[in-house]
């Protein structure tokens, strides 16, 4: 039985590492870790039960851990750059926003950006808005509060 336990999760680590070769997700490659771990504690006589917890264990353990990482450093769609700084910045509206005629720009940083606002709404040039995210080459804004005078 130890032999053919061995064979069983060399199996199951080839095709999770398969899997993981051909879809290329982040989902299948912890249990290739957890696999290694099952034949070795099949290769030293650890009960069926035990290597299938060992399996399962490491297996959510490396995903638990690593994922969150992996996530991080391993998206395509992200590419970060230093105009990311500007989020939540304040910056000085400097023509007229409006998003139905496409017009609109912003001064912040010491650069003019092309601006829309959030929520649809036109925002006079001289106000001060803050910016609520990018869209390519676009700071997308919100009117700031005005604050209330006693």
């Amino acid at each position: 039985m130890l032999d053919m336990m061995v064979w069983v999760w060399l199996g199951v680590t080839a095709l999770a590492a398969f899997v993981e070769a051909v879809t290329m997700t982040l989902v299948s490659v912890w249990c290739v870790v957890g696999g290694l771990v099952a034949v070795f504690a099949a290769y030293f006589g650890a009960s069926v039960p035990t290597q299938l917890l060992l399996f399962l264990g490491v297996s959510i353990l490396t995903a638990a851990v690593v994922r969150p990482l992996a996530k991080k450093y391993a998206d395509p769609h992200k590419v970060a750059t230093n105009a990311d700084r500007l989020l939540g910045m304040e910056a000085k509206v400097t023509e007229d926003i409006d998003n139905a005629r496409s017009s609109g720009a912003v001064y912040v940083d010491g650069k003019t950006w092309t601006a829309r606002s959030t929520d649809g709404g036109r925002i006079s040039a001289g106000e001060t808005v803050e910016i609520a995210r990018m869209e390519g080459v676009k700071l997308i804004v919100r009117a700031k509060a005005a604050v209330p005078t006693a």
